[in-house]
């Protein structure tokens, strides 16, 4: 802390996704991949395929942000999920928001 409350908050992202025209999980991994690497590149966030790993035509990545401002952390998941759904290889199917304060 220096001269104040330093807040801290982290958004938690979790998205469920359908992966349209995969046919295998090699096919599942390069469109998964792909869109991980995308959001990397884009956004400055923590992303990992947390659930669904050996199923071929499902997944669950899971999204972290940090910031001290809830209106960023709020503007960069609308963000993010609106640049998924443009994705047009998946389909969201569900999704779970969380955001942690740290002071």
């Amino acid at each position: 802390m220096y001269g104040g409350v330093d807040v801290v908050i982290t958004g938690i992202f979790k998205i469920d996704l359908l992966i349209h025209d995969a046919f295998s999980l090699k096919d599942k991994r390069q469109v998964i991949k792909s869109i991980i690497e995308r959001l990397k590149s884009r956004f400055n966030l923590s992303i990992s395929e947390v659930g669904m790993n050996d199923i071929w035509n499902r997944s669950i990545i899971g999204i972290s942000v940090v910031s001290n401002d809830a209106a960023h952390i709020d503007s960069m998941l609308s963000n993010i999920a609106s640049f998924v759904e443009h994705d047009s290889r998946v389909e969201i199917l569900d999704t779970f928001v969380d955001k942690l304060h740290y002071e």
